[in-house]
């Protein structure tokens, strides 16, 4: 019998992003103070180790050049279709209150002389709602939340991760974990979790995601909550070596695109698809169309389709920034690229003068990175960047199972399209509004958990000697994914992986691990979880839409204009269609007088 080590918080929150920070922060504020924040390593995920050229944050806009209110961004949301009416209008309603709230905690975002805000637009976007406060904003926002935490001494869990989620009659009961040095098992007794996990990002091969982020959504799923937009997605070209979205300068600068083959034949392939003023202007606007786009398949998005064709021939595809593409003068290119470049006092006779120019940050980020653009080619591929989808929640973010809530990627937000630097406003929103609903809850009983925390030990095959064959075929069904079930996806290939996926699930526990492989094979299970959830999304997504936003199937190019989102519930797919925005209470007096 395995020894378990037991905690009972009024609530444990999960994960160590800005959105699982920001949780334990309202909890405490909100006068809540048994908590306790587990986390697989307080330095992982996301929001701490990704970013942009210019990191996005979007919220109401604020400067005085602009005229902007809750319902006229909620609108912005629900025309990105298949989202919530709901969702968008508290993604709307919230953004200023948690944005002032980080500006107070001393993330750098700019301001002019009067105390404006300022900002930019965004793709998806009609107004300057977009603010940066430079390439690692999300990193920003991660450390401030953290000094907080720390300052208030709310309890942290480090180095732990929880897998299994205890539910009965659809309420969360508890939880259980494992230490990943001792390998110790953990049980948490409890009836509220706000799960701060992130997207689904081990799904993938080719992912912009760091390495350390993988999330951990199989774990609900496998407790029976419903998932929507699984299937909607965020792709755009990366680098691989170092996981970085190469958009806005990089591509403003316009770079060079290279094949090499197996043989170290090097091809300039766009300029054979492409004329010279297409292949100039698409790689231009791929700074600010950087998210394939399944609307702009025969424009700028022809890009990632022909740089995910090389790789599909066994060719490794390079952005050099050293030498002009083919065809490259001032005197031919596109009016809106070259006024672009003037205006940034950016007019250098190569890509990584252009890019010294215009932003210095960009390439001294890669420099950190041992990569120097003046001298190094810089590999890429079509990427996944983030997940729309996830679990359904409603305004309060709660699953579908009572008590646990999702915040944050985790969280099944967005639909289709969304604004860029949503998902920023999104942490801070879910995890505040889940946070608030938790606290003012009632506190239950909590049963004994111990012997089905036992029971569920007992389905590990435990042995001596490692197992690799697990990790192989993992890494195996990440490219197929990539491959074919990412932004061009092939429904044949996709039924003959959901086979595949299902019955290696069905028998994941008769895997025998060592000991000290547990933490492994229990990301592997997730990721099998997960994987099959989503393949089920993705068969359905084939038939029924075909082509819409960030994917596209090989065999079907009409472009859905439905908006249906892609629900599942224990591995069955069905489509159900959003709620419009709702018509709120705004009558001053009876909403003042609301108990």
């Amino acid at each position: 019998m395995e020894k378990i080590k037991v905690y009972r918080p009024d609530c444990l929150v999960i994960g160590s992003g800005c959105a699982g920070f920001n949780a334990a922060d309202c909890l405490y504020d909100r006068g809540m103070k048994n908590i306790l924040l587990v986390t697989e390593g307080i330095k992982m995920g996301t929001s701490r180790n990704t970013g942009s050229d210019k990191q996005t944050y979007y919220k109401m806009a604020l400067s005085f050049d602009c005229i902007d209110g809750v319902g006229k961004m909620a609108e912005s949301y629900f025309a990105g279709q298949a989202m919530s009416g709901e969702l968008a209008l508290t993604e709307s309603a919230n953004s200023l209150a948690c944005f002032y709230k980080l500006l107070a905690m001393g993330v750098p975002f700019p301001k002019n002389e009067y105390g404006e805000v300022v900002g930019y637009q965004t793709d998806h976007d009609e107004t300057k709602r977009a603010t940066s406060a430079g390439p690692l904003t999300s990193k920003y926002m991660t450390e401030a939340l953290e000094r907080s935490v720390m300052q208030k001494q709310i309890p942290i869990l480090d180095k732990t991760a929880v897998f299994h989620l205890f539910v009965k009659n659809g309420k969360l009961c508890g939880a259980l974990g494992v230490d990943r040095i001792t390998n110790e098992f953990i049980l948490f007794e409890t009836r509220n979790i706000i799960m701060a996990t992130g997207g689904s990002a081990a799904l993938y091969r080719d992912s912009v995601f760091p390495s350390s982020q993988t999330g951990m959504t199989g774990m609900a799923i496998v407790a029976g909550a419903q998932t929507v937009n699984l299937t909607e997605w965020q792709y755009g070209l990366a680098s691989v070596d170092f996981r970085w979205n190469v958009s806005g300068s990089y591509q403003q600068v316009l770079p060079r695109y290279v094949s090499i083959d197996e043989n170290g034949v090097e091809r300039e392939f766009l300029s054979e698809h492409l004329s010279i003023e297409d292949m100039l202007l698409y790689t231009f606007r791929k700074g600010y169309q950087w998210p394939f786009d399944s609307r702009k398949k025969d424009a700028s998005s022809q890009i990632d389709l022909l740089v995910h064709s090389e790789i599909l021939k066994g060719r490794k595809v390079y952005m050099d920034f050293m030498h002009n593409p083919m065809g490259y003068s001032l005197e031919n290119l596109p009016k809106e690229a070259y006024d672009y470049l003037e205006k940034s006092g950016a007019l250098g006779s190569t890509p990584i003068e252009r890019l010294l120019e215009m932003n210095r940050k960009a390439y001294d980020l890669y420099l950190s990175h041992g990569i120097d653009l003046k001298t190094d080619y810089l590999r890429i591929a079509v990427c996944a960047q983030h997940q729309n989808g996830g679990l359904k929640i409603d305004k309060n973010y709660q699953t579908t199972i009572k008590g646990l809530y999702a915040a944050g990627e985790v969280a099944g937000v967005f639909g289709v399209y969304r604004p860029g630097g949503s998902a920023l406003n999104s942490t801070q929103v879910s995890s505040m509004r889940a946070a608030h609903h938790v606290a003012e809850s009632d506190v239950e009983m909590i049963p004994d958990l111990q012997k089905q925390a036992q029971d569920f030990i007992n389905s590990f095959k435990f042995k001596e000697l490692k197992n690799t064959a697990f990790s192989d075929i993992q890494r195996h069904l990440q490219g197929e994914m990539s491959d074919f079930a990412a932004f061009l996806r092939d429904e044949k290939k996709i039924r003959s992986l959901k086979v595949e996926v299902s019955d290696l699930l069905k028998d994941v526990f008769s895997t025998e691990i060592a000991k000290e492989q547990l933490y492994m094979f229990i990301k592997y299970r997730d990721f099998l979880i997960t994987a099959d959830e989503m393949l089920s999304a993705l068969i359905l997504w084939c038939e029924k839409i075909g082509a819409r936003g960030g994917a596209l199937t090989v065999d079907n190019e009409k472009l859905d204009v439905s908006g249906q989102m892609v629900c599942t519930q224990k591995g069955r797919a069905f489509l159900e269609s959003p709620a419009p925005i709702p018509q709120s209470e705004v009558w001053f007096e009876r909403v003042y007088n609301q108990k």
